[in-house]
């Protein structure tokens, strides 16, 4: 009788510890815009920036808010992540090569980019099922509506809040969130 109750005790604590592993941003690793690994779980202790990005869309200037919100506040508390997709009207057709070339020369991105990805649909990269349902990321449904859709993360790599794609990056919402206000 004891040595059940002692592996029922077991299994119940077991069955605990896997209900309170949590997916946050640091769960996850990611192919960089160059093709090499980027373990999210590096941004500990940061502020993060998520950002889908296009180059042929009407909201690409926001690039530029993008990186001057970067040069701005970007250091050991914040940092922005491009993640390319072409989920839109096609408007991010390139390569990652050519994509990288033209946020350099257009934009002047200094900002981490990663590789191209799929951002929603049957395809969605699995960060992208974290950052827009809330029975993953604990705090809303946020569906990406388009191209520049941005969602906060605190420096614990919890899911925070999401700011539209039509909203500018250096929106009150998000600069008083990196601030801490």
């Amino acid at each position: 009788m004891k040595i059940k109750i002692i592996i029922i005790a077991l299994i119940m604590s077991t069955i605990s510890s896997f209900a309170q592993t949590k997916i946050n941003l640091h769960s996850f690793k990611v192919t960089d815009i160059e093709g090499k690994q980027f373990d999210l779980a590096s941004l500990k202790g940061k502020k993060v920036l998520v950002v889908n990005t296009a180059s042929k869309c009407g909201l690409t200037p926001q690039y530029k808010q993008l990186e001057e919100l970067y040069k701005t506040y970007g250091g050991n508390k914040f940092v922005i992540i491009g993640f390319p997709a072409n989920n839109f009207l096609s408007q991010e057709p390139g390569t990652d090569k050519e994509i990288k070339s033209f946020c350099e020369k257009n934009y002047g991105v200094t900002f981490p980019m990663m590789s191209k990805i799929s951002v929603k649909g049957d395809d969605i990269h699995d960060l992208y099922k974290w950052l827009t349902q809330k029975s993953l990321n604990g705090v809303m449904d946020a569906p990406i509506e388009w191209n520049f859709q941005k969602f906060m993360i605190d420096e614990k790599g919890n899911f925070v809040g999401m700011v539209s794609p039509k909203e500018k990056p250096d929106c009150d919402k998000i600069v008083s969130w990196i601030k801490g206000k």
